[in-house]
């Protein structure tokens, strides 16, 4: 090999190890991000329960776009949207028509580079927040967009309530095989002793009750649309509420949807102009609450500012089927030029309850059977076993 192309092999040489150091080092080098924090921490959120003895508080959601110094973006505006987890039809969960939908798509302005929104997450698995953040100001930062995973799991008071059904299911099946295995006499023209033929005819009529019960209440819950999917008891009647409201030299007017359907998202937007001069008001903070009228509970809450049109859009899902008032409240911001005494605007959403898919509540009408047949199995056989060893003696 000739000097000159030495010189060339060992210049192209060092030339891609300069590339692949500056590659490596500036993949490692800090990046731009955004930090999720909740209250409480993400160990100890657990999935809305229906039926719970203590009142249900919202997850306190705080996102953060960090710049790759770790400093706050600040006059950013936050995009967010949750997705719940994937549908899973061996192992469903409380609210299945809530798998695999968009909970929650905001975006709202963001002076110090922070969201802050309070949302009650429905059901267990891992919930996915696609943030997307961008300056204000053109070409003030680079966007950054980034997906982050929060992972919500079960209420351990599920896993013991089905463990107690599951074992008395499981007694059930057993005393049923001890009854069939057990040493009886076959009457003439008959196919099984008398107590095996009880047994399988009582089986049977309760498979069929709690078949019928199930579907029959499932649709009866289906058409009537005004009784909500985890609650049978009468709903409270709904105070009538109007989404204009003027007051102070302000009209604040709530819009979007005034019906909802558990599984979907509804559109919602709150606009602030001047009555005077007809146009956008930005300095004012907007306290948004969105309240389950049966129980009182908060299902989202977000607290912030109007963009430079005076107004904030998002979109929401209600899981819970009865009715929800969105409730605004509008306050002054502190160092605002014009001080006023905070007022609300608030719109009450009828929300459609949607059953369970027929799919998913014969699933779980298997599990039931599966373990009582299980039982009647084990049963069945040690009660073989021990005949078979009584004939040996």
């Amino acid at each position: 090999m000739s000097k000159l192309k030495f010189s060339a092999l060992i210049s192209a040489v060092c030339m891609m190890s300069i590339v692949l150091y500056g590659w490596v080092g500036f993949s490692q080098s800090p990046q731009p991000t955004v930090r999720l924090t909740t209250e409480p921490p993400i160990s100890q959120i657990l999935p809305f329960e229906a039926e719970a003895n203590t009142p249900l508080s919202p997850v306190l959601l705080k996102l953060q776009a960090l710049d790759a110094a770790g400093i706050p973006l600040e006059n950013a505006r936050i995009g967010l949207t949750i997705l719940t987890p994937p549908k899973n039809p061996w192992f469903t969960t409380d609210f299945p028509i809530v798998e695999g939908t968009k909970l929650l798509d905001i975006e709202a302005i963001a002076p110090k580079g922070e969201l802050q929104i309070q949302q009650m997450m429905p059901i267990r698995g891992n919930y996915q927040l696609l943030a997307n953040v961008t300056p204000i100001a053109q070409n003030a930062f680079t966007p950054i967009q980034q997906t982050l995973t929060l992972s919500v799991p079960e209420n351990g008071v599920k896993y013991r309530n089905f463990g107690i059904l599951a074992a008395i299911l499981l007694v059930v099946g057993l005393g049923g095989g001890l009854v069939i295995g057990g040493k009886q006499q076959i009457p003439a023209g008959e196919i099984a002793p008398q107590k095996v033929r009880l047994l399988l005819s009582g089986g049977i009529i309760i498979a069929i009750a709690t078949l019928l019960y199930v579907n029959v209440s499932a649709e009866i819950a289906q058409s009537e649309m005004s009784m909500p999917m985890s609650h049978m008891t009468e709903s409270k009647p709904t105070e009538k509420t109007s989404p204009i409201v003027k007051s102070q030299g302000f009209e604040v007017r709530l819009s979007g949807d005034v019906s909802a359907t558990v599984g979907k998202t509804v559109n919602l937007q709150v606009q602030v102009t001047d009555t005077k001069t007809n146009q956008p008001v930005t300095d004012v903070l907007l306290n948004i609450k969105t309240i389950q009228l049966e129980n009182d509970w908060i299902a989202f809450a977000y607290k912030g500012v109007p963009d430079a049109a005076g107004k904030l859009v998002w979109q929401e899902q209600f899981f819970d089927g009865a009715p929800h008032k969105v409730q605004v409240e509008v306050s002054p911001e502190p160092n605002a030029a014009r001080q006023f005494l905070p007022f609300q605007v608030s719109q009450t959403i009828e929300v459609e309850g949607v059953a369970p898919p027929l799919s998913v509540r014969l699933t779980v009408l298997a599990y039931f059977t599966g373990i009582v047949v299980a039982g009647m199995a084990i049963g069945f056989g040690l009660q073989r076993r021990l005949f078979g060893r009584s004939r040996l003696i």
